[in-house]
């Protein structure tokens, strides 16, 4: 079979070049150019089709629309960080750290799924007796579970083509090759051909897809952007391979809510979903301490109450600002407001703040509970036990309300806790039984009613 003609392009200005070369012709730019399959090369038809056919242009209301069928996966949180479990024809692309358990929970999922549905299992990483061990070490009945041990594209698309199955995972997109390129698996080139046919294949047979991804030092996902932007759905690992609690956290979905996340715990029997998170981050002390402050954030539609820990220690040398499942930028943020604001000065101070249990907080919503941890550490006067708190701060030292404000409410005082510091905005209308709100509206404000709280 003779191999199709390649050219390299410039992931910048989109400029080709015959050969590679240091800077790309077009724009000048170092190290862009990448191998890319010229277009029209090869006998057949051509690269790029359509997944539909040809039709004349509709009236975008005359085209009736229906939701999309879910399969439900049997794992449950898995389910709600997919939006209630995988569609028809969808592609979804898992990433995270070696070892956090992305083979370990489609290898469940699949397991479950082989009982009533036809699936299959493409390991392009592992041998066939690799797969099975971990299969027994979890205790999984895989009687009906098809393995295909390949890496070669071509061939698992014969082989998905005819088998047919409903749901298919490919572990891992970064070891495929195709015959149509010559580059290594793993090249931009060869990660970017190999999603595009094999999302061209499940929008055409209704096969849903699962891609396992690798990940960067950085802890994106490895390979070209344009990955995540090819497929449906993207869901990242979370949380520290040392610890046996997980998170899958869906940042794209065509079919559902983005930002939804699913909490495990890995067991010896494999992941096990969490049914109440919130008291898997609040960890149990018998009294309060000081630069602790529990934050109710929301994920997706999910409230979860995370303690948010900060440590103020005079500096020697130049003060440090580290963060642990925070953004170090907006913390630097929110102690320029602290100072011009509510006078509080840690200019000398290193400054330490972490999110308990390994969860990261990407929400505005945990300003407020950041600042009052490190009020809290720096006069080293503990917060009261049964407190929550949440908000939004500006630069101008406005506290805004955060979204769904009743529902984090009801969310802590079914937890126990019996007050509240919120935004003024987001003061409830009717008094939410056993809880006490306390509503600010400037970062003075909250730093002053800190000082009068027993």
């Amino acid at each position: 079979m003779a191999r199709d003609k390649t050219v390299y392009s410039c992931g910048e200005c989109g400029a080709t070049s015959p050969k590679w070369q240091g800077q790309c012709p077009g724009c000048g730019a170092w190290n862009t150019l990448t191998e890319t399959r010229a277009v029209g090369s090869g006998p057949g038809a051509p690269r790029f089709a359509g997944l539909a056919p040809t039709s004349a242009p509709r009236v975008l209301a005359d085209i009736e629309a229906r939701e999309a069928d879910r399969v439900p996966t049997g794992v449950g949180e898995f389910d709600r960080a997919l939006g209630g479990g995988l569609v028809a024809g969808g592609v979804t692309l898992i990433g995270g750290d070696p070892g956090i358990g992305k083979s370990t929970l489609l290898l469940q999922a699949l397991a479950g799924l082989s009982a009533t549905r036809r699936v299959l299992y493409v390991s392009g990483e592992e041998s066939g007796e690799q797969v099975a061990m971990r299969a027994r070490r979890l205790s999984l009945e895989t009687r009906a579970l098809p393995l295909f041990a390949e890496i070669n594209l071509e061939q698992i698309l014969a082989v998905l083509a005819r088998e047919r199955p409903e749901v298919a995972v490919i572990d891992s997109i970064q070891t495929l090759w195709s015959d149509a390129l010559a580059s290594a698996p793993g090249s931009v080139a060869q990660v970017r051909e190999c999603a595009a046919q094999l999302t061209r294949l499940a929008k055409q047979t209704g096969i849903s897809i699962l891609l396992v991804g690798h990940v960067t030092k950085e802890g994106a996902l490895a390979g070209p952007r344009v990955l995540e932007h090819i497929v449906d759905t993207v869901l990242y690992f979370e949380g520290d391979t040392h610890s046996a609690f997980r998170l899958i956290r869906a940042v794209k979905n065509r079919f559902g809510a983005v930002n939804e996340i699913g909490v495990f715990a890995m067991t010896e029997r494999g992941l096990k979903g969490v049914s109440n998170p919130s008291a898997l981050f609040l960890p149990s002390r018998s009294q309060a301490a000081p630069g602790a402050a529990v934050l109710v954030a929301q994920e997706g539609t999910r409230p979860l109450l995370v303690e948010i820990q900060a440590l103020v220690d005079p500096a020697h040398g130049n003060p440090r600002r580290l963060t642990v499942g925070l953004d170090a930028q907006r913390l630097a943020m929110l102690l320029a407001v602290l100072h011009r604001h509510a006078g509080v000065v840690c200019f000398d101070q290193d400054v330490f703040v972490n999110a308990v249990g390994g969860v990261r907080i990407i929400e505005p919503a945990a300003d407020l509970a950041v600042t009052l941890a490190i009020v809290s550490s720096l006069a080293n006067r503990p917060l009261p036990q049964k407190l929550v708190v949440f908000g939004e701060i500006g630069l101008t030292g406005e506290i805004r309300p955060a979204p769904r404000g009743q529902e984090r409410l009801r969310e802590a005082a079914k937890l126990g806790f019996t007050r509240a510091l919120i935004p003024a905005a987001n003061a409830p209308k009717q008094p939410i039984e056993g809880m006490e709100t306390i509503a600010v509206a400037r970062v003075e404000e909250a730093v002053a009613r800190l000082r009068d709280l027993d």
